[in-house]
């Protein structure tokens, strides 16, 4: 009877992988707490030099405003839902510790495990169970950095 090969996941760099979970958890924060700019167009004609280029080149800039102002903040928004369903579908604790990660006005990670977590728990669980929930959250949006071999 052949044995079945099981493949081995790669190590994951925990430092890089940190820093592109805390990148795509701090444009979230970004996203939730600064609202949506929209652009208008200018209404003064702007003439360009054009030497020796094509001059038939017709750009339509209201357009490109519009279609920007259209799917900006839906873009946004669909990134914020993501990170909630990723977040929600965490084991509790992890989930409990995610959520007080995205909060607007961020609290200190002691405060998170003496006081968030009922009952508290031990500065190394707290990392371990962070740790866990970073790496979920890497591999969900596809931002995990591999160690290089």
């Amino acid at each position: 009877m052949e044995q079945m090969i099981i493949p081995q996941m790669q190590e994951l760099d925990r430092k890089r992988t940190q820093a592109a979970v805390d990148d795509a958890l701090e444009k979230y924060r970004f996203f939730k707490t600064i609202t949506f700019e929209a652009r208008e167009t200018s209404v003064t004609a702007s003439y360009q030099d054009r030497p020796q280029g094509a001059t038939n080149h017709i750009t339509d800039k209201t357009a490109g405003i519009a279609v920007y102002n259209v799917d900006e903040p839906e873009k946004r928004k669909l990134y914020c839902e993501r990170i909630e369903q990723i977040i929600d579908h965490l084991p509790q604790r992890e989930r409990i510790l995610m959520a007080e990660l995205i909060k607007k006005d961020r609290v200190y990670n002691y405060v998170v495990y003496n006081q968030v977590f009922d009952p508290p728990i031990s500065e190394y669980t707290f990392y371990k169970v962070k740790w866990e929930a970073t790496k979920k959250l890497a591999y969900a949006l596809n931002i995990q950095v591999f160690k290089e071999q």
